[in-house]
């Protein structure tokens, strides 16, 4: 093998290397936290809402459950925020959890003894399976159709992102593809714009988090398993792909080198294939009792320090549902009978 063959990969092993590798960008200390803004980080309502979430698979599984404590699941965990959220307001409710934060990462300073940090989804849960924004980093293949409408895996070079077509694609990842993301057919470049790059029929192949998906969700015993993530439908695939990058709260260009997230949109409708409800954001969000309507100015005169909780809660509420932002998300909900 030369030099030359060793500098290009196919993007799911640049991009596993640069995210989980030795000195990965994952496993840095800042975490995501440091490069980009999740529901998460909005505020205390969104943990709020899904602690709610918990107490209604809780109040399902009763009578299982008996006197054990039900089990909430931080899948993709970063530095522990949501599941730290979430025990704070079960607490409130008085809903005992018992909690797994999920995560390649070291366990984080602090982070509350009742966590339990693990590398990999606890066996036989009951309760809540929690993925908020973990898909989107489980690494894939890129694809693309080249002059003579052949699908070729896309190749990467780590050190600067520059990439060139690889070998056809064949087996399992050609029959996603041709199930879930039809590539463009030569005939049919005349009836669309030109791409910016030149490159026509350019997809990401979700085989893979289709997969982890199914692991992840096949180790809970009972009750649901939520995948939260920036999405799309086969009817409304984006015609270029979605891979980019983020570094410091900006949107960079993917480059595999550990500098930056290397990203891109879930295939959502693929990781539902085997059961469950797909919905917005917005409404699943709206569904737990979170809205971004404004208090009433009465409320200002009869009670200013109430009035002016009220309102940051409603601007918090509004950026979690917002069209075109964070509302946009897609919520996999799949219901695990025991």
């Amino acid at each position: 093998m030369t030099d030359e063959t060793c500098q290009w990969q196919g993007w799911r092993e640049a991009t596993e290397q640069a995210l989980y590798g030795p000195g990965g960008f994952f496993l840095r200390p800042e975490g995501p936290a440091g490069h980009f803004r999740t529901s998460v980080h909005a505020g205390p309502l969104f943990a709020g809402a899904v602690a709610r979430l918990l107490a209604e698979v809780a109040e399902e599984l009763g009578a299982e459950l008996g006197s054990d404590p039900v089990s909430f699941v931080d899948v993709g965990a970063g530095r522990g925020e949501l599941v730290t959220g979430v025990l704070s307001a079960a607490s409130a409710l008085g809903l005992p959890v018992r909690a797994y934060g999920v995560e390649r990462a070291a366990r984080p300073a602090g982070l509350d003894p009742r966590v339990q940090w693990t590398d990999r989804v606890p066996e036989g849960v009951r309760g809540l399976l929690f993925a908020n924004e973990w898909l989107d980093n489980v690494p894939v293949d890129v694809a693309c159709v080249d002059e003579s409408g052949v699908v070729r895996y896309v190749e990467v070079r780590a050190a600067d992102g520059a990439e060139r077509l690889g070998r056809a694609v064949e087996g399992a990842d050609a029959e996603w593809l041709a199930r879930w993301w039809p590539l463009t057919e030569p005939g049919e470049r005349s009836e669309m714009a030109v791409p910016p790059d030149g490159v026509w029929g350019r997809a990401e192949i979700g085989r893979p988090r289709d997969e982890a998906w199914e692991a992840a969700v096949g180790r809970v015993a009972a009750g649901r398993a939520v995948a939260v993530d920036y999405g799309h439908l086969r009817e409304s695939r984006p015609p270029f792909g979605t891979l980019t990058g983020f570094r410091g709260g900006r949107e960079v260009a993917a480059v595999p080198d550990g500098s930056c997230d290397v990203t891109a949109h879930v295939a959502m409708d693929a990781v539902a294939l085997a059961g469950g409800e797909v919905v917005t954001q917005r409404e699943a969000l709206r569904r737990l009792g979170v809205r971004g309507e404004r208090p009433s100015l009465s409320l200002a005169t009869s009670d200013p320090a109430a009035y002016v909780r009220a309102l940051g809660a409603a601007g918090e509420a509004a950026e979690l549902t917002a069209r075109g932002g964070l509302g946009d998300f897609l919520w996999l909900t799949r219901r695990v009978p025991g």
